[in-house]
């Protein structure tokens, strides 16, 4: 399922315009964004939470050439999955 797909979805459960559901989909998507970059957690009860993790520095390997390289630090965005969620992909 893609963005599109998701909106039709809305539209027709909502029964809202596409327009409306677009428009409803992007808010939650740019709040849940503006809220991690603040760094706090985004909880939807039944659906999961959302966080940001910081990555440490390292050293790596280009698997080309085999020669070692620098990873630099950076946040990373976490998903863990709520209790409902789980339960209903795994039936």
């Amino acid at each position: 399922m893609n963005k599109g797909d998701l909106i039709d979805t809305i539209v027709k459960e909502a029964k809202i315009s596409k327009a409306s559901a677009e428009k409803a989909l992007n808010t939650v998507i740019d709040s849940v964004g503006t809220t991690l970059k603040k760094g706090d957690k985004v909880a939807v009860v039944g659906f999961g939470t959302f966080s940001v993790s910081r990555r440490k520095a390292r050293k790596g390997r280009n698997p080309q050439t085999g020669k070692e390289i620098k990873i630099p630090a950076k946040k990373v965005v976490k998903f863990s999955a709520g209790k409902k969620l789980k339960a209903r992909v795994a039936k």
